[in-house]
């Protein structure tokens, strides 16, 4: 995915400063409760501007400093590559999971995305 796939306000880059999308999307990461999540599209969706690609993409580049865990697919699969430590702050957090069925690739569970799926509260005022 390029940068061209970003919303408009994250142009190069100079210094140590993060895209403002970027640090809006970060802020919605870190505002998530333990034990809690949002998908991709719903951080998109509170922020009014860009889509689930593109919150992914500012996670997949920047989210390391954040509980990025707390970002998910839709259906609840954990991130590939990273489900053993995503796993772990679930079960530390109290995480809802679902149980895989033996069918299932790895045997791991999903985000129980009924019980676990936040839905951002209300706006802080003046964030958007």
């Amino acid at each position: 995915m390029s940068e061209e796939s970003l919303p408009d306000d994250t142009g190069p880059e100079y210094g140590d400063a993060l895209p403002e999308y970027a640090e809006r999307v970060l802020d919605v990461t870190e505002r998530i409760p333990p034990g809690r999540v949002m998908t991709y599209g719903d951080v998109a969706e509170w922020l009014e501007a860009g889509g689930p690609r593109q919150v992914g993409r500012v996670m997949a580049l920047y989210g390391g400093a954040v509980p990025w865990w707390r970002v998910v697919r839709a259906d609840g699969t954990l991130l590939p590559g990273h489900e053993l430590r995503a796993l772990d702050n679930y079960r530390a957090e109290g995480t809802p999971l679902k149980e895989a069925s033996r069918s299932a690739e790895g045997h791991l569970p999903r985000v129980d995305m009924k019980r676990a799926r936040w839905d951002g509260g209300e706006r802080a005022d003046g964030h958007t």
